[in-house]
This record gives structure tokens, sequence and C-alpha cells, in this order.
């Protein structure tokens, strides 16, 4: 096992997009783990840097990167060496730290879960306390920060071309679920040869549902593990904590979301306690949850959660 450390700059970071098309910054072999150094956001989001630390990268993205608008800015791609279409990529989440002191929260109009509601545009910068690891919240609140990223993912199917990193959907990217923190394992189907996984859209603390469009967004660093897998085969991402399965579902009718995650946990089920289709149905309808992950991305996010106790017990 090779440790890898990949710095974010304008020549190892891809702006608002996924592309199969995107050359891989870095090759790794299947193992290996990477930390990968991430920043958020554009020129308008930088608070006074007198009273904050913006790491140094910033400016020089900003200034020569080709940036689709709107999007995250991603650090990636990394190619594993032999994935091929239909192979899964396994993303073990060692560790995630803040990269920086502040954070922003962005209200817009016509977005988010009540896009009609509010009209005027609001950017909070928000400091961030790493040693007590709290966000200061303008009305006086010590908001607990749970730091993950927003966005991982590998490239596209070719026939795609160039799509935005805003909406997820089988290849991961915006998943936006705040349950893929340090000590999580993200399952992605590989699409082109290398799987090619970038991640960015560092998040501080969100809720469920990320309701106002965005979190304490920040920059962030992660350390993970990625793994070839071979022995896997689906096409859609899943997930696991150190308690739990985690089934995902993304589509613009959260009715939608909700029939494919369940089906997906179905199917998990089957797999991992050779349950019948009834006798999984039956426990998910016992035991398991069904939780929105965000409203806000275009395609709108559920994922469906049953504790690995309740599984194998």
């Amino acid at each position: 096992m090779t440790h890898h450390h990949l710095h974010a700059s304008a020549e190892t970071c891809h702006w608002g997009f996924f592309e199969a098309g995107l050359k891989p910054v870095l090759s790794v072999a299947s193992g290996d783990e990477v930390t990968i150094d991430t920043i958020s956001g554009g020129p308008e989001v930088i608070p006074d840097r007198s009273r904050f630390h913006v790491p140094p990268e910033m400016s020089e993205v900003h200034a020569k990167s080709d940036r689709m608008v709107p999007g995250h800015i991603l650090t990636g791609p990394i190619a594993v060496d032999g994935a091929e279409p239909g192979d899964v990529l396994q993303v073990d989440i060692l560790d995630v730290q803040l990269r920086q002191d502040w954070g922003w929260n962005l209200i817009k109009p016509l977005a988010g879960t009540l896009p009609d509601d509010f009209h005027e545009t609001r950017l909070l910068n928000i400091p961030l306390d790493r040693a007590r690891m709290v966000g200061r919240m303008p009305w006086g609140l010590d908001l607990p920060l749970k730091p993950f990223f927003g966005v991982m993912g590998v490239s596209p199917p070719p026939g795609w071309g160039r799509i935005s990193s805003l909406v997820p959907r089988a290849m991961g990217g915006n998943l936006d679920n705040k349950e893929l923190g340090a000590g999580a394992t993200l399952f992605l189907p590989v699409f082109c040869p290398g799987a090619m996984f970038s991640c960015g859209d560092g998040h501080g603390v969100q809720g469920d549902g990320e309701v106002c469009l965005s979190a304490i967004e920040t920059a962030l660093q992660g350390r993970f593990r990625l793994t070839l897998r071979k022995d896997l085969h689906f096409a859609y991402p899943r997930a696991e904590t150190p308690t739990h399965y985690i089934t995902m579902a993304m589509d613009p009718d959260l009715d939608q979301c909700t029939v494919r995650a369940l089906r997906d946990m179905i199917a998990l089920l089957g797999e991992t306690r050779n349950l019948s289709r009834e006798d999984a149905y039956t426990l998910c309808s016992l035991a398991a949850d069904l939780r929105v992950t965000q409203t806000v991305n275009g395609s709108k996010g559920i994922h469906c959660m049953i504790e690995k106790a309740i599984v194998h017990g």
C-alpha cells in the first residue's frame, strides 16, 4: 500500500462538471491511500483575508480553471489501476479535517426547497473553531461541526458527455449525504476505465434536506483508501457506516427515490442475509429508516438505512 497526497491547484481541480474525457491527475494502485485537499466556492465567497485563513491555491484556481457555471470545485480525477466498466470502486473515508477557519452559506432566490419564499440573495461567512469543532452562527449559536464531502464520484459513461456537478447520478457526485463522514465506506459503480474518482464540496455540517441550498461550505482535507472490487456488481451507489447499511436513490420525484432506495435495500438484504424478497420487505418495514438526503440538487435524494446489528443479529 502506497500513500499519496493530492493537493488542490489549477492543474488538479475541475470546476463544476464530471466528464469521462478528463485525464487523470494521479494514478494509484488498488488499496492505496490518498490524502486529497479540496477548496470550496468562487471569488465571491472569500471573506476578509486579514481575519481568516484562505487556502493560497484558491486565487490560482479561480483565475485559471475552466469553470462550468454553476458547480463545485472538485479535486481529481484519480485513476485506479485496472478499474473497468462493471466494476465497483470502494471508497473508505478514513479521515476528514477542516482546512480553513471559515465556511459560507447561501440563500438564493428561485433555488432551494422554498424557491419562491426568499427574494434576496444572502451570503454568510461563518467562523469555524477547529479546536472546539463548532461554527459560530450570526445569532450567537455555536453549532457542532460534523464534516463530510458533499461530492464524491467517478466519471460518468462516455456517452453522457460533460455533466454538471450539481445533479447526483448513478456515478455518485453531489450526494450530499451527511452519513458519509470519517469511518464510512462508499461504493460507486465504475463506468469508464480507471474509475476516475474526484471529490469536493466540503461541508462543515449539514442537516438532512440541505433545504436553503447549501450547508456550511468549506475547504476540507480527506484521507481515502481506494479499492477496486471486481467481486461486486451493482449499478447505483451504496454505502456503509460502522453501524449501518445504506442504499441511496436520486430523482426529481421523491416518491421515485423512495422506490429505488427501498428496492436496493431489499436486494442488499438478500445478498447479505439471504432473505427472501418478502422477508426483506417486511424487515424494512419494521427496522429500516427512509431519510431525505437533500431536496435542492435538481434530483432529490432518499437514503435507506438499517442497523447491521439487526441484519446479522
